[in-house]
């Protein structure tokens, strides 16, 4: 094994990956999987790419959540190994401080925030030395903007679950890494960008190289985060340089 610990032809290494199913879950889940891993989504839809074994759980809900942990343990029997956690799935709905749907807020902060915590918890006793956490995060983790309140507040939690899982590991070989993806084309955003063309402009005029992201740019630094423990505790901005308001 190289010294970035390159996955490839390594059939002994799982990824799991919640809300694979579209988008960057997605992405992730076809890199991983052409590297040789062994890939299980996490969600309700099914994940489209050959070889992925889809699970479907609802992750809006403590039981969802224990439940996605007892089919996997039962799909991966025989003790420890190294397995790749990807904290993908989130909701994202619009609201505000003036405006605020307390179940709409609720469901945010489960999905966002509390799954991926207790997730991570049920599947601690199956990851061997040399794997990893990935928390996915966003250019709004450590910034705000209007009408977005359950998604900004929640998404500034997931870099404090990035910073205690560190401390909590510490001296385990699992490393724990927090990917913050700026403007992504994928099926969450695309919508909203399309029924209103001035934010849009707004939004490319915000990016250096006057593009969206593609979802599969993204899943390389998920990859990349996987391999290397070196980045543990990093939060990783990819944006494509965003200008500051």
């Amino acid at each position: 094994m190289s010294e970035d610990n390159d996955h490839r032809g390594d059939p002994e290494q799982v990824a799991v990956i919640t809300g694979a199913s579209v988008g960057i879950g997605r992405a992730i889940a076809e890199l991983l999987r052409g590297d040789g891993l062994r890939v299980i989504n996490l969600a309700r839809r099914a994940c489209p790419v050959d070889g992925v074994l889809s699970v479907p759980v609802d992750l809006s809900s403590g039981a969802g959540v224990k439940e996605a942990a007892a089919q996997l343990r039962a799909r991966l029997p025989g003790g420890p190994r190294v397995l790749h956690l990807v904290h993908n799935a989130a909701a994202m709905p619009q609201d505000s401080a003036s405006a605020l749907d307390p179940a709409s807020f609720e469901r945010a902060m489960r999905l966002n925030v509390i799954s991926p915590a207790e997730l991570t918890a049920e599947l601690l006793p199956l990851m061997a030395p040399g794997s990893s956490v990935i928390y996915i995060g966003s250019t709004l983790s450590e910034k705000g903007v209007p009408g977005r309140l359950s998604y900004v507040a929640s998404k500034h939690a997931v870099l404090g679950l990035l910073r205690a899982t560190v401390q909590d590991l510490f001296g385990t070989g699992v490393h724990a890494v927090c990917v913050c993806p700026g403007f992504t084309d994928t099926e969450m955003l695309r919508p909203v960008l399309d029924e209103n063309p001035e934010l849009m402009r707004a939004v490319l005029d915000m990016v250096s190289y006057h593009r969206l992201l593609e979802p599969r740019e993204i899943a390389e630094v998920v990859r990349f985060a996987t391999r290397n423990p070196a980045l543990n505790g990093a939060v990783l901005h990819a944006n494509l340089g965003q200008r500051e308001a």
